[in-house]
């Protein structure tokens, strides 16, 4: 591997991780300006979501020139590929921190009627899988990817659970409808953030193990994610240096 390409990769990752670290505090300003009320933190969000903007094009545009003056192969071509979906679900993370803050900067009365349905319980849990799913790509770390996966499902349920005791307080007076409008918004953005965060658990593992896990499907069979990597870590490892060995 020339040294030009190994900086250049180097320097993709780095912007990827900081792409990740800028998402992930802008989902945890989001989230406390819906469990506080902070406006304050509400306007960084969206003030910060420009720069999110600019980091994700820069991330693209640089995968895209590697490709064009490169023939990478075996993990370097998964960490392009990876680089690709991740910088992606990050960026649509960030649109969604930005809608809910701007939710509540638009109306704050939804942050009391979050309050009274306990939806804190729900925003951390989303705030954990966010987090450990960015950690499991700084540390390339497939395990606690692994180990997240299933936490989706019990966000949805969570999210589920809320959407159906919030429409009832909506029937019950109309004084509630438009502030539980934008909240059943909001727990619509929990959700898609749970879902995208999973989406980038899912391409860590592609990324470190080459094994794709998609939708969950795995799981769901009764096959165990961490058993997968352990037996397939290995073999996955001399593939990629057989690989590099045949690569012109």
């Amino acid at each position: 591997m020339n040294k030009p390409f190994e900086e250049n990769l180097d320097k993709l990752r780095s912007r990827l991780i900081r792409m990740g670290s800028l998402v992930e505090e802008q989902v945890e300003f989001a989230l406390r300006t819906l469990n506080e009320g902070n406006v304050a933190l509400a306007k960084i969000v969206a003030d910060r979501d420009d720069k999110v903007d600019k980091l994700d094009l820069k991330i693209d545009n640089q995968c895209q020139r590697i490709f064009a003056l490169n023939q990478p192969v075996a993990s370097d071509l998964r960490l392009l590929l990876s680089a690709m979906k991740i910088n992606n679900e990050l960026e649509r993370i960030g649109d969604m921190a930005v809608s809910i803050a701007n939710i509540v900067l638009s109306n704050p009365n939804a942050v009391e009627l979050g309050a009274k349905l306990n939806i804190e319980r729900l925003s951390s849990s989303v705030h954990v899988l966010l987090k450990s799913s960015v950690d499991s790509f700084i540390n390339n770390d497939p395990e606690l990817a692994a180990h997240i996966i299933p936490s989706d499902t019990t966000v949805k349920n969570n999210a589920q659970e809320l959407q159906v005791r919030l429409v009832k307080i909506m029937k019950s007076s109309t004084d509630f409808v438009e502030d539980g409008t934008q909240l059943l918004m909001v727990i619509h953005f929990l959700n898609h953030i749970a879902d995208h965060a999973t989406n980038i658990a899912e391409n860590v593992i592609f990324l470190v193990r080459a094994k794709l896990v998609r939708h969950g499907t795995v799981n769901e069979e009764g096959i165990d994610l961490i058993d997968i990597l352990n037996e397939e870590g290995a073999d996955n490892d001399e593939a990629d240096a057989d690989n590099a060995n045949d690569a012109p």
